[in-house]
This record gives C-alpha cells, structure tokens and sequence, in this order.
C-alpha cells in the first residue's frame, strides 16, 4: 500500500481472482485499522501545505496525467489481469484517467465578486473540504478513481483511496507509481474487503466521502457519514432506458445500441440495460441486435481479438445469469445467448432478451452484465412511463430521425443525463449524477469540482 509516500506491507492478505480463469491471480494487503490510522493521520497532516500551493497543485496533476499517458499499456494489462476487459480497454481505461487529470489541472478556480462598490468588495470562494475518503468501484477501477482524484487533488484536499477488493492491484500500481510525483501524504492507497470501507466512512478524519457503488452500500455510506456531518458524494447505479422513436431505422442505429448497452460487457452503470421499440420496429431490431451478440468475439482479455470479456467476479455471474434464467422461464425468449459459455472463468455469452414479460427482474432492476431486454410498446407516452417507472434516474437515451421531436421527449426522462441519438456519450466537462436512487450530487466538471469544496464568503468592508 502507499501511506504517507512510503511503501506498507499488510498485516495479511487476500487473493484476487482473475474472472478470465476463475483463480487467484495475486495476493493484494489486507489493511488493519491501525494502518488506515495512519493513512488518515498522513492525510491530515499534508493537507496544510497542499492546500497552500496552487501552482504546485497544477503541476503535480499534470505529471500525473504524463504519467498515465506514458504507462497506459503496462498498468492497463494489470487492469485487464484483475477486472477481464480486453488489453485496448484496459490501456485505454489509464489513457482516460490521464484525460480527466489534465482536464482538472488546467480548469479555473474563479472568484465570485457578489459586490464590488464603496461599501464593500465581497468574494465567494471555494476552499477544500479537508481530506477526501475515496471508495471506488471494480467495473472501471482507475479511470473512476480519477473521476474523485482530479477534482479533489485540484481543490487542495488530500485523499484516502480505497479500491474494491475485486480490482485492488492497479490502484495499488498508481499509489506506488505516484509517491515520486504527490508529496507525502497527499494520496494514501489502502486496500482491503468491506470493513475497511466501514472503518473509512465512520472514520473521524475525513470531512468527505466519495463513493460508486451499489444502492445497499451507499445508504450505509450516507448513514455511517451522517453521525459526523461528512459530506458525501453517492453514484449508485442506474437502470438506463432507450426509446426507439417510430421514425428510427433499426440497421442504422442497432450498431450503436448495441455498443452502448455492452460497453465493458454491460458493466457500466450508465449502459443501456432496456430498449422500449414500437410494435412495427420492435422485430427488425431485435433480429439487428442479435445478430451483433451471435457476432460478437468473448474470451479472455488478454488475447488479441477479443472484444468481450468475462463478467468480473463470481457474485455478479451468477446474478446475471438469475435474471436471466428467471425471465426465459417466465416466458421471454433468448434471441442470442441466454446463459454461460463452457469452460473456466466468468463468461456469459453477450444476450438478447425478446418478449420478456411485465415485471421480469432482468428489466426492472439493474442487471449490470451482458444480457439486454428488448420491451415492446404502443405509445409514447406508453413508452415514457415505463422508462421512468423505476427507482434509478441516472441516464437515458431517446433515438428518432428527427432530433427535435426526440429531444422533446427525452426533456420526460426523469434522468441525470439524457441523449438525443447517443448513449455513455460521457467527458471531463460533463457532469454526470443521477436522480433518485442514482445517487447525491455529482461528478466531473466544474459542478464535480464543487464536490470537493466549501463555499467561503470573504467580505472585505471599504467603509
């Protein structure tokens, strides 16, 4: 681990599974509570200095940034080793987290003059909430932990990252490759299971907790925070809709949808997890969607070719594989796929669900994995409706020939972002939150920024 710039040994250790064999792959530190003490102290005590140094800020996120660019392909196969994404993604996965520092590192940090006349000059300004409790998720393990590094790191907190324990080894590489660019202290890097992330977010240190994850272990993050008054920052998921208009050509868009909804093999929380087609179009499009899953190249990620691989650890293949055993007994139809691939290692062969009946698991909550339910609907309104009946608002997509009648329906979706023919369209600029049980706040841009701050006004008196 890194703690206070320094490399530490665990008290024990755990395994991490590599989900392309199913097997222990490398043995990752296991912290103790003693050490997460002294993660926290590090962090507290390098936060003085950090905040003081904006120039050096810039300049320690922009070597950051080189850094990555510079190693994208060697810490991207440890990426691809622990999470199953194939080599290009996980390179590009670094490459991206690169992107997100260097686009923090030169955003602006304004000062608001709310009024400037001969009573008074009074600025709003943003200072650092202190330092940031980082808990990140294994579907994108480094790009995601950039997404609360940047902005934090940039704003003059420190931080406390910890990684799922499903994908420990390349945020272990980062803290490691980081100790000659961060001074001390600045980014500490623990790892360990679910208790550690309980000791972190009840922990007396941190005044901020960024966490991605689950809707369970948000709400224990919100109520282990709210003892302190911690600020959170909560993305939990989504159960993203696409409406397919009736004017929409199913050859020219299946290509896309289908992008979008298996991106990382479905493991994305602002993928596609339903299509709503109109009756006339629905079997022109699930027959296109199909035929992209028969299609489409799954195996190991690190042999060249493959464009999908395997569904990450144990517990989300076999959920993937309940819902979607579920709804074919329920009376869907597997148009492609419908269950796991022979041999070792987590692989599900990429499905389309057709027919799949109201009420089906699979649609109604997120699936997280590669199987896609394809919903037949009448109207629009219809159509509106079911996508936003559910407890997720995170993002959704509305694909038509003519823009504007799409747009216009995609302003109903009860969603943090909406596309008009694109979906996981996602940048540094954009924030990116959620409704409802998506989340709490949000992140990326300057709104992400503002995450990691506390509003001070500086109200200098002129008579």
């Amino acid at each position: 681990m890194t703690i206070d710039g320094r490399a530490v040994a665990g008290d024990a250790a755990f395994g991490v599974v590599n989900p392309a064999t199913g097997r222990v792959a490398e043995h990752a530190p296991d912290a103790s509570r003693a050490q997460l003490d002294a993660a926290m102290e590090a962090a507290a005590r390098a936060l003085p200095a950090w905040r003081a140094d904006e120039d050096a800020r810039r300049k320690a996120l922009l070597a950051v940034a080189d850094l990555l660019f510079a190693r994208s392909e060697e810490i991207g196969r440890i990426v691809t080793l622990e999470q199953g994404k194939p080599l290009g993604e996980g390179a590009l996965e670094v490459a991206g987290a690169g992107v997100w520092f260097k686009y923090y590192a030169e955003l602006d940090l304004p000062r608001e003059i709310v009024q400037d006349d001969e009573r008074a000059l009074v600025e709003v300004v943003r200072r650092p909430v202190g330092v940031v409790a980082a808990i990140t998720p294994w579907n994108y393990p480094l790009l995601l932990a950039a997404w609360k590094l940047a902005p934090a790191l940039l704003a003059g907190n420190t931080v406390v990252l910890k990684p799922s324990p499903y994908t420990p080894l390349s945020s272990l590489v980062l803290g490691e490759a980081l100790r000659d660019v961060l001074p001390p202290g600045v980014l500490n890097v623990v790892t360990g299971g679910d208790e550690l992330g309980a000791w972190m977010t009840s922990h007396p240190v941190p005044r901020k907790i960024s966490f991605t994850g689950s809707v369970a272990t948000g709400r224990r993050v919100a109520a282990a925070a709210a003892p302190d008054l911690k600020r959170v920052t909560l993305e939990l998921g989504g159960n993203d809709a696409a409406i397919l208009l009736d004017d929409v050509d199913p050859a020219a868009v299946a290509g896309r949808l289908f992008g979008a909804a298996f991106a990382n093999n479905g493991q994305v929380c602002s993928a596609i997890k339903r299509v709503y087609v109109p009756d006339a179009l629905y079997e022109d499009v699930v027959d296109a969607l199909a035929e992209r899953a028969r299609a489409a190249r799954v195996g190991d990620g690190m042999t060249e070719g493959v464009e999908y691989g395997p569904v990450n650890n144990r517990p989300q293949f076999e959920r993937v594989g309940e819902l979607v055993a579920e709804a074919l007994a329920g009376g869907a139809r597997a148009a492609a796929g419908g269950g796991p691939l022979p041999g070792p290692g987590y692989f599900f062969a990429p499905t389309i669900l057709a027919d799949v009946p109201d009420g089906a698991r699979v649609v109604d909550e997120e699936q997280f994995g590669p199987a896609l339910p394809v919903v037949r609907y009448r109207t629009v309104e219809e159509a509106v409706a079911r996508a936003n009946g559910t407890h997720f608002g995170l993002s959704g997509s509305v694909w038509g020939a003519d823009a504007d009648r799409a747009a216009e329906i995609a302003g109903r979706l009860e969603c943090g972002t909406a596309w008009i023919n694109t979906h996981l369209a996602l940048a540094p600029h954009q924030p990116f939150g959620g409704f409802k049980w998506s989340g709490l706040g949000v992140e990326n841009g300057p709104h992400g920024l503002h995450g990691f701050t506390e509003l001070q006004v500086v109200h200098r008196a002129r008579r």
